[in-house]
């Protein structure tokens, strides 16, 4: 993980630890970079929030002054700057959006040209450029300086092919979306509208501050009402950029993307298109949808906690489906990196295509209980190295033996280490996390608990 960079991106309260100077700088080498031996095309999109507009302004003029096109897609989804980017041949895409994080963080995710997140190497240099390690980069002069393109219809496209992906008509289904006030606002609706489905949505109007606030992936629990109130077969709730999906199912439940993937595994397994008969998964995956996966004779692997490493294992060895419990899923089929409403589309055509309820396809897995502390840590490094503290998580895992697990680790985007519990029993979830707290507390690490 870089100086700037993390697992998604160069993220950051806006102005604070991410200003409109990184993002110009970020804009001015990715000009260069990509402008070496040709005119340089890039094409942008952003989410809702208040400070996006500015970012998108100040990377647009760091990018033309290098020499570089912009084709600016406007409030929009991430998978949607990867498709265009991956079908229309552009040099790189960027995203501007902090995704799941309240509207006062920002972010900048830059993508290569077939769509994936950026090279480390990359964004190595970029860190080099942005702390004055390398040489200056020419200003673009003349006819060579680059302009900027309204480029909305890269956006209809994508929902264009969204509605393709779809098998069956969605006629006569009452769906909810929650779309978070955020990129979804502008896309989820006109899908689901187009493929017949009476669409009910919530937490569709952003204003530039109520980005996840309340509402979307992260607080799903008024969208479970929702479903229950108006008698929806389905609800479905994004994140901020839209590429995490959580559904609902009939009778209010959660679906969370362990769910999500048995479903999906195990629907695409009957069908045939389960390439190896794997899914992806990430450490922090239920032991329930582990259990449940060996029943229905699918493997599995586990990659460290990021769509970024799920989409990596993907690549290498040809996997079609991954994601992460958080609601990543990447079908690799038709996208390259997570995208919530394919993932949607998919659970629907899991749903329609064996004509069963989401509750009926979820029934198969027993999610284990799990607990989940965030504390927020003045050093998270010198935390995860600490033997005293090493010493308490390894004796928690002693302790549970095979009726649980614990998984401690380092937020990748916040000075925050995450400490997981999964267990037989909800009580001794709590045990175990409070007893590894408890020495973090002790040895003066804590800044501030969430």
């Amino acid at each position: 993980m870089g100086k700037y960079f993390g697992t998604d991106g160069f993220r950051g309260e806006a102005n604070v630890n991410l200003t409109v100077e990184h993002a110009y700088q970020v804009g001015r080498f990715l000009g260069w970079y990509y402008g070496r031996n040709h005119k340089a095309r890039v094409v942008i999109g952003k989410d809702t929030r208040r400070s996006s507009y500015m970012f998108e302004y100040s990377l647009v003029s760091g990018l033309t002054a290098s020499g570089a096109d912009v084709f600016l897609l406007h409030v929009t989804t991430t998978p949607s700057v990867s498709y265009v980017v991956r079908s229309e041949e552009f040099d790189c895409g960027i995203m501007i959006s902090a995704s799941h994080n309240p509207f006062y963080d920002n972010g900048i995710k830059v993508l290569n040209g077939l769509g994936q997140k950026l090279e480390a190497e990359i964004e190595e240099k970029i860190e080099a450029y942005i702390d004055g390690e390398t040489e200056e980069i020419p200003f673009a002069t003349g006819e060579k300086i680059g302009r900027t393109v309204d480029y909305a219809a890269g956006r209809n496209r994508y929902i264009g092919y969204l509605i393709s992906i779809a098998t069956r008509s969605f006629k006569d289904k009452k769906v909810g979306l929650d779309c978070a006030n955020g990129s979804a606002s502008s896309i989820a609706k006109n899908v689901f509208d187009a493929l017949g489905a009476k669409t009910y949505v919530i937490h569709n109007e952003p204003d530039g501050t109520n980005i996840n606030l309340g509402c979307g992936s992260t607080h799903i629990e008024e969208l479970q009402k929702f479903v229950v109130e108006h008698g929806l077969d389905v609800g479905f709730a994004y994140d901020g950029d839209a590429d995490r999906c959580l559904a609902v199912d009939e009778h209010g439940n959660k679906i969370d993307g362990d769910l999500i993937l048995y479903i999906c595994g195990k629907y695409l397994k009957s069908q045939g298109q389960l390439p190896l008969n794997t899914i992806v998964t990430t450490v922090m995956s239920n032991m329930g949808l582990y259990q449940a996966l060996e029943k229905a004779g699918i493997r599995y692997e586990k990659t460290p906690v990021g769509d970024k490493y799920v989409g990596e294992k993907m690549r290498l060895n040809g996997y079609g489906l991954g994601g992460e419990e958080s609601g990543h899923i990447i079908f690799s089929k038709h996208a390259v990196t997570g995208d919530g409403i394919l993932t949607s589309l998919k659970i629907m055509e899991a749903m329609l295509e064996q004509k069963q309820s989401l509750a009926s396809l979820a029934a198969p897995v027993t999610i284990f209980p799990k607990l989940l502390k965030n504390v927020r840590v003045l050093e998270k490094e010198a935390v995860l190295a600490d033997k005293e503290v090493l010493a308490a998580v390894s004796e928690a895992e002693q302790k549970m033996g095979n009726q649980g697990r614990i998984l401690f680790r380092a937020s990748g985007t916040e000075p925050l280490v995450r400490v997981m519990v999964e267990a037989k029993t909800e009580q001794m979830c709590m045990q175990y996390v409070e007893e590894v707290i408890d020495v973090i507390r002790r040895k003066g690490y804590i800044a501030e608990e969430q």
